[in-house]
This record gives structure tokens, sequence and C-alpha cells, in this order.
């Protein structure tokens, strides 16, 4: 019998690849930090998965660097927190400016104090997320899978496993076909994923180009703090990065006769960076009198402020920078989109574990779209102030802002506003209807507890780590109570000493979510039914 040719052997492992594709629960497509994290949170809640990535690897260059306190409770619950916090470098204080005049610093860590066990602002390279959240994988024995270029996408009648969605990749082996119960497009503002169903991407890009700078012996700046100087038609925020005038650069490109490109996606880089970056240098010397040495790396990008219209289609869902895209200023982004994997995540394992009905997974996009709409919104309105050339927003930037922000940094720390507005930053205020019909009962009214995450007492994070439903008491005479509802329900039971100052005294009993958030409060005997009624979703 002759042997088969290299090209032959090629072409049965393609017809053999074809007809047998990998079969899972939920196939995750994009490995940047939201698609990790994505697969990290279903590894921990027994989810059959997979990650495939059209790159070659973890990111080189890094955009997303703050990590915000609740993106630290998420990595807690992960298992992750000691690995990160080994890693990463913290921020002491916020430090605001006009140009060359640099005001008073605002402390992190004190606005903070008593709300999260991870009170500052964190900063970590994305690369580093990126590479410590795939050795977790790797080292759980669900690898990301490089080099995987999607090329099809369909959803049809679900096969003799359930599973509707069906998926072709390129690679380097040839083509691989997998079927998934479900699909999270978690690849980026250029979402292939999103781009092939359809789904709107809605939203204004900023009219200025932005630059990025990975800046080295960098000098006049309070070394060890996040920099924010404004100027009349510019802006500059740093990043400290570590020792050594080791800082992360970031502000805009002026070009009187640049031209708005609203088709280019987040982060493009753009022509001659060299050019570029001379004019940065010299914008950064004449007006903030900041200076370094040389550049690791340094590119531009434009801003955008958009949506999608909808987080789900059918079995497959859009999370992270797929989903959402904004402005880099205020640390959100990559924050934003981890919630979003960790909020599906735990829905998933509810539907996959049978816990409960496909139509749950219709909270995902009732609950994590507004915080993208809300973002959008928010962040499209600061960059507006910060960077407009209307002869008005210039005059305030130059008169008015540096006699606010002498008078802010004064007076804020010591408002009791101070912490809700930490709460706001760190995303740790974040509110969730648990249902349509108790946003309309209450008539828009938010609770303090309810539908938020679960207020830290200073004891009671541990637990969350099993990432299950759980009642909680904080009431001692409520023990008893507490354990009848747990057993009833077959859930786990917490029972604590002191709510401290979390207003966790208001009721006897609460039922907390797997990824954190309170999804009811009762007390006495109603409360086996309507925890019961709040876990059939």
């Amino acid at each position: 019998m002759p042997e088969r040719s290299v090209y032959e052997e090629r072409r049965i492992d393609e017809e053999r690849s074809v007809a047998e594709p990998r079969s899972v629960d939920v196939l995750v497509i994009g490995a940047g930090p939201t698609g990790l994290a994505m697969a990290n949170c279903l590894a921990r809640l027994g989810v059959s998965a997979m990650i495939v990535d059209a790159k070659s690897g973890p990111t080189r260059e890094s955009r997303a660097l703050a990590v915000q306190a609740r993106t630290m409770e998420v990595y807690d619950q992960l298992g992750l927190a000691p690995a990160m916090l080994e890693e990463l470098y913290y921020a002491e204080a916020i430090i605001p400016g006009y140009e060359r005049t640099v005001f008073r610093p605002v402390a992190l860590g004190a606005l903070g104090r008593g709300i999260t066990p991870f009170p500052r602002v964190h900063v970590l390279e994305q690369s580093r997320t990126e590479t410590i959240l795939a050795r977790a994988l790797e080292e759980g024995g669900n690898a990301v899978a490089w080099n995987h270029r999607l090329t099809a996408l369909e959803v049809a009648s679900p096969d003799d496993q359930g599973r509707p969605v069906s998926v072709r990749f390129d690679s380097p082996d040839g083509p691989v076909d997998v079927r998934a119960r479900y699909c999270v497009g978690a690849d980026g503002a250029s979402s292939a994923v999103r781009t092939t169903l359809g789904i709107a991407f809605e939203g204004v890009t900023n009219a200025h180009t932005f630059y990025v700078a990975d800046g080295l012996g960098v000098r006049g700046l309070s070394p060890g703090h996040i920099n924010v100087r404004f100027g009349a038609r510019d802006f500059l925020l740093t990043f400290p990065m570590g020792p050594g005038g080791h800082d992360r650069l970031l502000g805009i490109v002026r070009h009187d006769d640049e031209q708005t490109t609203t088709s280019e996606p987040a982060w493009t880089p753009r022509a001659d960076p060299e050019v570029v970056e001379r004019r940065v240098r010299t914008t950064l010397h004449d007006i903030f009198a900041v200076d370094y040495d040389a550049t690791a790396w340094f590119a531009t990008y434009r801003v955008h402020h958009r949506s999608a219209v909808h987080f789900r289609q059918g079995p497959v869902f859009l999370v992270g920078d797929a989903a959402h895209v904004h402005s880099p200023v205020g640390g959100q982004g990559m924050n934003t989109g981890i919630q979003d994997a960790h909020n599906l995540a735990c829905k998933l394992a509810d539907v996959l574990a049978g816990r409960a009905t496909d139509g749950y997974l219709d909270r995902f996009e009732a609950e994590r779209r507004p915080v993208a709409l809300r973002l959008v919104s928010t962040t499209d309105r600061a960059f507006l102030a910060v960077t407009s050339d209307h002869p008005l927003a210039r005059f305030l930037r130059r008169r008015l802002l540096p006699i606010v922000a002498t008078l802010g940094t004064r007076i804020v720390p010591r408002l009791r506003a101070a912490s809700r507005l930490f709460g706001y930053v760190s995303q740790t205020r974040i509110h969730y209807w648990m249902s349509d019909e108790e946003r309309d009962l209450s008539g828009g009214h938010r609770g303090a507890i309810v539908g938020r995450r679960l207020p830290w007492t200073g004891e009671n994070y541990d637990c969350l780590r099993s990432m299950t439903w759980q009642v909680h008491t904080y009431a001692r005479s409520a023990a008893a109570a507490a354990r009848s509802t747990a057993a009833a329900l077959g859930i786990e039971c917490h029972v604590f000493e002191s709510a401290g100052a979390t207003g966790l005294g208001s009721e006897e009993m609460f039922l907390v979510r797997p990824d954190g958030f309170v999804a009811a409060a009762a007390s006495g005997r109603s409360a086996t039914a309507v925890f019961r009624a709040a876990l059939r979703h």
C-alpha cells in the first residue's frame, strides 16, 4: 500500500476534525482580561468550557492598568488575589494639577477604608493580568487555545447533546470545529462574534487622537501616585508602574488638520509613531514640565464610546469590549468587563446545573447593560469636558478648574459623600434589579442592601470563595432560623456575630448569590418562602 503524501495526511486530518467537533458547554472566544476571567470563573464553578483566541499569546502592549476594588474582590473569590497582589503596584493617592501647578493629594485608601478589603487603587499591567489568569487556567488543565481565528459561527437546532452553537476556527493544525450550548464573545471592540451576529454597536468616536506611552526615567511627576493634569487644550493622566520613574502616560495628540475617523476600532495604532512621539514629548515638556528618558513602547488610538444594542442573542453573549467601549480615563473599562464575565459565569453555572431555566440568562443583559450605558454616558461627558475645543470649555479649564481643584482636594476627603465617591469609582456601589417586578413595585427606588454587592463587615467575605448560594444572618438570635431556612433550601448557611456599620442588621436573614450580590432579605418564618421564590429566578 503506497504511503500517503503530507497533503493527503493533512486532508484526512481536516476531514476528521470536521467530522468530530469538540463539544463543550460554554465556548469563550477571546482571551483578553475579560475572556480569561470568564474562563476562570467557569472553571471555579465546575463548568465545561473552552477558551480560544486569534492571538499567539497574552497582550504585550498593556492598555488597561487600574484594578479597582470590586475586581480585586472577584479575584479573591477565584483564589487569585494573592497572585495579583504580589505583582501589582499601589497608587497611594491622586495628585491633581493644572499644567505645571500641582495641587494637594487625595489619599485613596482613606476614602475606601471600611468599605472593602482592597481600599486602594491597584495598578497592574494588562499583560501581567492576562499572564496570571492564563497561567491559572493552564494549571487547572484548561489552557487557552491560541492562534484560533474565528471563521464561522452559526446558531441552529441543537445537536443530540443539546448544543445549538456551531463554530469553526482556523488554527495552525487546520480547521477546528466546536459545538457548544452557549458561546461568549469576549473578542474586543472589533468583535468578530458581534459582527457575525449583526448586532449594532451604537455610539460615537471622540474627535481627537490619544496616546499611551510606557515611560522610563520620567521626571516632573509626583512618584508613586496617579497624576491628573489639565490644561487649556491638553490633559495628562499618569499611572505609577514601578520605581525609577516608570510611569504610564496618557494624553491628547494635537493635530490642527486632524480628521475624525469613526470606523477605526478602539486603541488603533496610527501612522508615524516617531513623529507623533516627538510632538508629545514637546507638549509634555512645554505645558506640564514633564520629561522622560525613553519609552518601552508608544501607541496612539481613538477613543470610542459605544455599546451593543443587545448583550444576548439566543445562546450567544457579548462581554467586555465586545459589548461596550469607552474612555480609559477613570480606569473602568477592564474592570467592567471582568464583572460582566463574573456575572454571566455564575448565571450560566446555575442554568447548566439545572438550578435555573434558560430565561434566567436574560437577567445578564438586564443587569449589566444599564451599568455599561451609564459608564459610556459618563465617560463620554467627562471626555467632552476635558478635550472640547470650545472657547467656553477652554476658559473654564483655564480659570475655574484650578480654583475648584484647590478647594475640592481640601474639602472632599472630609465629606461623608467621599466614601460614596469611592464606591462609584471602585465599582462597589453597583446596583441590580433582581427582577422587573421588583423594579416596578419599588417605583425605581434602589434599596441599600438588596441588589447590591454584599457589604463587607471585615469577616464575611471568606465564605464567598465557594461561589454558591448562601443564607447569611448577622443576628445571633436568628441563627437557628437561618440554619433551618438554608437546610430547607439545600444551600449553605453562615452566621456572623456582628453586622458592624454595614446595615446588615436591618433584616434577620439575607440570600446571597454566587457572585456576592444580595438577592433577597427576609425575617422570621417568611424567609424560606421569600428565598425560594428568589432562587426560582
